[in-house]
């Protein structure tokens, strides 16, 4: 699913981009888009059946013209140099710098294109080029490489390989002599890149050397690797830790991607894009969806659709929100600083990110995907490449073809055009053009009756490498982790996919899916609708509002309630979204609003005939006095009338001077707090109505405000068994007066009250 990377993760100037990689991304958006609306048999407005298979038979023909001229001048090297037509070799063709560590002198470009034949059903040509792999690469190679790249390249390509070669021999009575060879290679390979993991957080470095590990030289200072790098091994590792029995790859894979997990920031939710594989600092704090970071969010997804685990979800959905929240501009995506989410890095894009739509896709977001993707569209535009916005049919898929065909093929295969604004030719066919772009254009121009594999049973891997999702079905036996508390799993983690065709999760794979929404899980505007922070239980229209957005409330006793929401349940999609921005809502309220003991308020008096002075623990408020240390308010109290003061009061002259206590209720905090203080109180109590909460079993918070700053008194909150005792006690004694102070500053005041005490009593028994 990616576009281009160059270096191990790092992109090259915007305006460099290799416009192969480019037209990769838009036409695997494309196909996605596709198979996500289910219409891959029915043909569009605007395109017959017969032109759909003509441009099939063309994507078929560009694919032989690049994969001809690979072979017939380039292999065994790596890479067609299209221009020259000749075979790029490492260490004997001049370096181009980190973009060479691409390359292992093991023929990447066949490994990489084995199962591009299989889709275009050329079997004949794939038993031909399998047996070329099995007798002609080798490994023990004294070069240094990309973990990254030489995983989902070499090791997706032998998998995926393997997998089709098993296969075919079952389907079609073909390739008998097949005996498994190529997974031997792919875990012979993978053990050579095992070293590279071994880090004090697990994370693993960028390069390895092929045959001495990270005991060279050159790697003995690594330290520095991307997010993308480390966090986009988990499909080849675990596929081929459970097609081969031997679990260290696997175990290896899930380390790297809770190291990194734990690495987000807590507060934002987001990640960076460069650190320190050994102390796990970052290096770049930058963080969006492009260069450095986009394949990691595609593994999170793509692992728990493969391996059913359901906390990637949870870890991709957590990011999800975060991105959406903070670096989604509209169409735009622009990067932010990952500790300070309001803070934009820079004001352009990179080409990385045209990834990103066909990820959304993948997990049900359409809407967005499209808007994107259009804006995409329209950047090419500006370039003359692809002069149409993108549309629902298979045009825009057309145009990206023709694309290729015009400006990026030569005589010798296809040339990468190294600068979008002139048009140049660089001298290079990256691998992904085989395995990526042309079997891309050949599915979406294609039938599935024209297939010999039925695509809905495979996921691509980033590399577009196809691995059965039937690996799922053989268990997870290698990794048995303890969540920490991070992972609890919260329903929000869960609100914002909403995969729209069952056939994304094949029934035979995983359990089935209902299709909630018609075509797009819908983005609505804010406007006009219910906030977390203005609901009132109380309020039936609040209640009718929250059940028509599809959320139920459960009561559990002693004052607890639980929300929940069914997207189904909803009154429209559009209501459904409502309730899941809604659901957001309260759950970063929750969060705000919670407190640490060292910031609870304190209620204090001492009743006639009592030595000891009772303490009542309260909350605050985010609005009001702050009372700290050793500020405080003494004086005595009076109800309010009437008792929850949603409407004139009735006795503000029994308020002017005293300590108000206000019941909870109907209208928010706040506004209780403002007519308290118009009719002269010097502080407020307002106490919970619901029965038999306490702090004992509730969490403390502190009251919302609404972002207005003219309330002075303090004010603060009792539940209903603390609340309980004070109405009793000022019932019984009206001249009660209370203290309200800091609990910590109560606390010291009592304290040195009682060490001043204690040392009088001595000085008097010393006295003769």
């Amino acid at each position: 699913m990616r576009t281009v990377r160059t270096g191990g993760g790092r992109s090259s100037p915007a305006e460099q981009l290799t416009f192969v990689a480019m037209v990769t991304s838009v036409v695997l958006a494309v196909v996605t888009m596709a198979l996500a609306d289910q219409i891959p048999t029915v043909p569009t407005h605007n395109m017959s059946n017969k032109e759909r298979n003509e441009l099939k038979e063309e994507a078929r023909e560009m694919f032989y013209h690049a994969y001809r001229a690979y072979m017939d001048n380039a292999y065994p090297a790596d890479e067609l140099m299209p221009l020259s037509c000749t075979g790029r070799y490492r260490g004997v063709t001049p370096s181009r710098g980190d973009l060479d560590d691409t390359l292992g002198n093991f023929s990447m470009t066949l490994v990489d294109t084995l199962d591009t034949l299989v889709v275009l059903g050329d079997i004949e040509e794939f038993e031909n080029a399998v047996k070329l792999v099995i007798k002609d690469v080798k490994f023990d190679n004294d070069i240094i490489v990309s973990v990254f790249e030489t995983n989902i390249r070499m090791i997706g390509g032998l998998l995926s390989g393997h997998i089709l070669a098993e296969y075919v021999q079952k389907q079609a009575d073909v390739m008998t002599w097949y005996r498994g060879e190529l997974l031997e290679m792919a875990k012979d390979l993978g053990y050579r890149l095992l070293p590279a993991f071994n880090t004090s957080t697990g994370i693993p470095h960028a390069r390895v050397n092929l045959k001495h590990g990270m005991k060279v030289e050159a790697l003995r200072h690594s330290r520095e690797t991307c997010t993308a790098c480390a966090g986009t091994i988990l499909l080849e590792f675990a596929a081929l830790s459970r097609l081969s029995g031997e679990p260290i790859f696997e175990v290896k894979a899930h380390a790297a991607m809770d190291a990194l997990w734990k690495m987000r920031h807590r507060s934002s939710e987001l990640m960076g894009t460069v650190l320190n594989v050994h102390s796990g600092d970052w290096i770049r704090r930058e963080s969006g969806v492009g260069a450095g970071i986009d394949s990691y969010y595609e593994y999170l997804l793509k692992s728990y659709i493969l391996l059913g685990d359901e906390r990637y979800l949870a870890r991709f959905n957590r990011h999800y929100h975060a991105i959406m929240k903070y670096i989604s501009q509209g169409p735009m995506l622009l990067d932010v600083q990952m500790h300070r989410p309001h803070t934009k890095t820079r004001n352009f894009m990179d080409a990385l990110l045209a990834f990103w739509p066909g990820l959304q896709v993948l997990s049900g977001d359409l809407k967005p995907a499209v808007q994107t993707h259009e804006m995409l569209y329209q950047v090419m535009q500006m370039h003359t490449f692809i002069p149409e916005a993108f549309t629902f049919d298979f045009q825009a898929g057309k145009k990206a073809l023709k694309a290729l065909q015009k400006h990026a093929k030569v005589p010798c295969g296809y040339a990468a055009v190294n600068d979008v604004r002139t048009g140049k030719h660089e001298d290079r066919m990256d691998s992904y053009v085989l395995s990526e772009t042309f079997k891309y254009l050949f599915l979406l121009f294609s039938d599935p009756a024209d297939l010999i594999l039925n695509i809905e049973d495979f996921i691509f891997t980033t590399e577009a490498h196809l691995l059965p999702l039937t690996l799922g079905q053989l268990g997870n036996h290698t990794f048995s982790g303890v969540r920490d508390q991070d992972e609890q799993v919260h329903m929000l983690d869960y609100m914002r996919s909403c995969p729209s065709p069952n056939k994304l999760f094949p029934e035979t794979v995983r359990r089935p899916l209902r299709d909630l929404v018609t075509g797009v899980c819908p983005r609505i505007s804010s406007a006009k609708r219910l906030r977390a922070a203005d609901f009132q239980a109380s309020n039936t229209d609040h209640l009718r509002t929250v059940y028509d957005m599809g959320i139920t409330m459960v009561s559990l006793g002693e004052g607890k309630v639980q929300l929940l929401h069914r997207f189904h349940n909803a009154k429209s999609p559009e209501d459904a979204e409502r309730g899941l921005i809604f659901m957001q809502e309260m759950v970063e309220l929750s969060n705000s609003n919670s407190i640490p003991n060292t910031q609870l308020q304190a209620v204090a008096f001492k009743r006639e005939g009592e030595r000891e002075v009772r303490i009542l623990e309260a909350g605050p408020s985010h609005f009001g006095m702050e009372l700290v240390n050793d500020m405080s308010v003494e004086q005595r109290a009076v109800f309010a009338k009437p008792a929850k003061v949603c409407s004139a009061l009735k006795n503000p002259e029994e308020i002017r001077g005293r300590i108000v206590i206000i019941e909870r209720g109907e209208c928010t905090f706040v506004d209780k707090a403002r007519r308290v203080q118009t009719a002269g109180a010097v502080a407020a109590i307002v106490f919970d109505n619901t029965p038999n909460t306490s702090i004992n079993n509730q969490q403390m918070f502190a009251m919302s405000g609404d972002g207005r700053d003219d309330v002075q008194i303090p004010v603060v909150f009792l539940f209903t068994k603390e609340a309980d005792q004070l109405i009793k006690a000022i019932k019984e004694q009206p001249s009660l007066e209370l203290t309200l102070m800091s609990v910590t500053g109560l606390k010291e005041k009592l304290a040195a009250s009682t060490t001043k005490t204690d040392t009088k009593s001595s000085d008097s028994k010393a006295t003769p």
